[in-house]
């Protein structure tokens, strides 16, 4: 089906050059303020294309997001009240 993506963030010296990011995988995000691109790859190409990033001489780090290790199943110990408020 899908494969598995994994989150990378991306520091850069200048943005001018993320043109060349976008064959390495999808850019999600693009940061021109505090220069750092948000990409999406493959799981299993990670160690090849963070070792080619880091190898660009505009790239100044590649840090993993956080996403999926976040907890996304949300529940409440308190009652849902809105039913009181319905018309």
């Amino acid at each position: 089906m899908y494969p598995e993506r994994t989150g990378l963030i991306i520091w850069t010296h200048h943005v001018k050059a993320v043109k060349m990011l976008e064959r390495f995988g999808n850019i999600h995000y693009v940061s021109r303020k505090l220069n750092y691109v948000v990409m999406y790859i493959n799981r299993d190409e990670e160690e090849q294309v963070i070792k080619r990033l880091e190898k660009l001489n505009f790239v100044k780090s590649v840090d993993y997001s956080y996403r999926n290790q976040l907890k996304t199943e949300y529940n409440s110990k308190h009652e849902d009240k809105t039913h009181f408020y319905s018309v």
